[in-house]
């Protein structure tokens, strides 16, 4: 159904030129996270982080080898090595019926059937899938990529895949931590991944409205930079931005770290089109609330590609913000700065950022700290002495807290003034502008660290949750002996376990916890890490904890999927999937390991 309220302007549609090319591989590593220029290096005893991309780029990191060898007994001078890119003998040739090649090509829809193209598309950036790049294969892989450049596309693409009854994955950004888009091992019909990359217009904007109007494939560095351009922002911005596309931010409800002030995804979306088997999914009208049943957006966010593809979204914009600042607290404990996120929450005061590192994350903050000038080792050791000798914090308990301000110059000013007060309140000390920025910016940086890890035996993975305020840190406390327990278990000697606490709502706060562990005397690193973390997530659900706050289900949390929603939201969304996709096209094995024959 066509839009008619938008505002028409020679300037649209906009092509977008794409910070990410067609064929991947080209900038981003087949086998690892982000940029082929950026990585953590260990050369000659020294480590430094790769590329100008980000501002530890060319930088020594002088404090990284102590810490990874104390820490987690690493031998910096025995790399392991990683296989090489794979070639065409290593897996089996497509199995796609000729007809629909034929089709695809009157259609004129760019396809590939190349292997390293099908490779990359064969998974996100679990732990599992990083590993099996590196050393292993994949049981099954797409038969066929396409490339669609409109919702026409995508349509023609759906059609033909009814006809020939052919398996569809959406692919966005590829960069789902949920086992999203890994092909069903046991499928045995040929397998389409849609890559959306080339659906990435900005098709309108209406000012006076200020939504936005933008084809699903666009990636968020994109979109943010297209829109600053012209004056706006969608302030969504989740910690893989660089890389995730508008339509998985959709498709797995996401959240971004300034949410306090623009949003969750749910709060941008007002329409999302999706192409089902059965048709178009879509809203006739674009208001700001209508009082009809059910809300549909709901139906197509977090659907996890398992019902249709998402190709167009209107979104909610505001205009730049005319002022931005970063900011910081270090408190003498993490329950001091978590009664203090309770505080500023329940006063809804919450800046556009804020998040808190537990002791063993500080830590590991500053031993990505590069090398600094004379001047800043001075600063840093009067900060030091002042924080740790005059206030008396000792540095195996305190905490650093992170602030990111966004608005009017005089609404930024008061809401500096507030929060810097309640947090005086709980013993938080303020601990500079540029410590903010340093902290935020690093969020982009540490999903680089597990490749480093990869090559000298550690195994390291993010998991996350949403949990009510009463039980944050009693959940915290628990998640942590579990993982520590269990690792002794396996006699695991070498391990990190820690925590911040990354957005805060009315009635609870999110959680992320990272887990790392050294595996050189364990046969199967992968297989230990994921009872490490499924112990870990069964603590976090015993604690009141939710199985996910914003990385979805996928297949690698699809165990717990029907306790969290009941045997009865088990059968509702069964129902709506033979309802929008009878033949199972869209045979993606989310949320329970298959659809009940029966059922569709």
């Amino acid at each position: 159904m066509s839009v008619e309220c938008k505002v028409s302007s020679p300037s649209f549609p906009i092509r977008v030129r794409s910070a990410i090319p067609k064929h991947r591989q080209e900038l981003l590593k087949w086998n690892g996270w982000g940029y082929n220029d950026s990585k953590f290096i260990v050369d000659n005893k020294q480590v430094y982080f790769s590329g100008k991309r980000y501002p530890i780029g060319e930088l020594r990191l002088p404090n990284l080898i102590g810490w990874v060898t104390q820490t987690l007994g690493v031998d910096l001078s025995n790399p392991s090595s990683c296989q090489d890119t794979p070639t065409n003998s290593q897996y089996p040739p497509p199995i796609i019926p000729e007809e629909i090649f034929k089709q695809l090509k009157s259609l004129h829809i760019s396809y590939s059937v190349d292997v390293l193209d099908r490779v990359v598309r064969a998974h996100g950036h679990t732990l599992h899938d990083i590993f099996i790049l590196r050393n292993g294969r994949f049981t099954r892989i797409p038969d066929l990529v396409l490339w669609p450049e409109s919702h026409e596309d995508v349509l023609h693409i759906v059609r033909l895949a009814d006809e020939f009854n052919v398996v569809i994955i959406p692919f966005g950004g590829g960069t789902a931590v949920s086992g999203a888009v890994e092909c069903p091992s046991d499928e045995s019909r040929p397998i389409i991944s849609l890559d959306t990359s080339q659906m990435n217009r900005i098709l309108w904007l209406n000012k006076d409205n200020l939504v936005v109007c933008c084809e699903s494939g666009i990636i968020g560095q994109d979109l943010e930079r297209e829109l600053n351009r012209l004056g706006y922002t969608s302030g969504h911005e989740p910690d893989s931005y660089e890389f995730s596309s508008l339509g998985g931010w959709v498709a797995t409800r996401a959240s971004g770290m300034k949410k306090n002030t623009y949003g969750n995804i749910e709060d941008l979306v007002v329409h999302a089109k999706m192409v089902t088997p059965k048709g178009v999914l879509e809203k006739s009208c674009q208001v700001p609330r209508m009082s009809c049943g059910p809300d549909f957006n709901h139906v197509v966010m977090g659907s996890e590609g398992s019902l249709g593809v998402v190709t167009e979204v209107i979104l909610k914009i505001r205009p730049l913000p005319q002022s931005k600042r970063y900011g910081s607290m270090v408190f003498p404990d993490f329950e001091s700065g978590v009664k203090c996120m309770r505080e500023v929450a329940k006063q809804r005061c919450q800046p556009a950022s804020i998040r808190l590192m537990d002791n063993e994350q500080f830590k590991f903050g500053m031993i990505l700290k590069p090398e600094s000038s004379s001047m800043s080792l001075v600063l840093d050791g009067l900060k030091q002495f002042y924080i740790t000798v005059i206030k008396g914090f000792h540095p195996d308990r305190m905490c650093v807290m992170t602030l990111l301000f966004e608005g009017d110059e005089k609404d930024v000013i008061i809401s500096e003034q507030k929060i810097y007060g309640i947090g005086k309140l709980f013993g938080g000390v303020p601990a500079g502008e540029r410590n903010g920025e340093r902290g935020y910016m690093l969020t982009f940086v540490i999903a680089y660290i597990r490749d480093l890890g990869l090559q000298y035996n550690v195994v390291a993975e993010s998991f996350e949750t949403s949990v009510p305020w009463d039980r944050a840190i009693t959940l915290v406390k628990n998640v942590k002996y579990v993982v520590t327990t269990q690792c002794q278990r396996h006699g695991i000697t070498h391990f990190i376990i820690n925590s911040r606490v990354t957005q805060t709502y009315d009635v609870g706060c999110v959680i992320y916890f990272y887990l790392g562990f050294n595996y050189s005397n364990i046969s199967d690193p992968v297989g230990v890490h994921h009872q490490l973390e499924e112990k870990a997530r069964d603590e976090i659900i015993a604690c009141g904890g939710s199985v996910s706050h914003h990385h979805g289900i996928g297949k690698l949390r699809r165990k717990w999927y029907k306790d969290t929603v009941s045997g009865v939201g088990v059968d509702l969304y069964v129902s709506t999937k033979r309802e929008l996709d009878p033949k199972n096209i869209f045979a993606t094995n989310n949320f329970i390991a298959s659809i009940p024959k029966s059922k569709l």
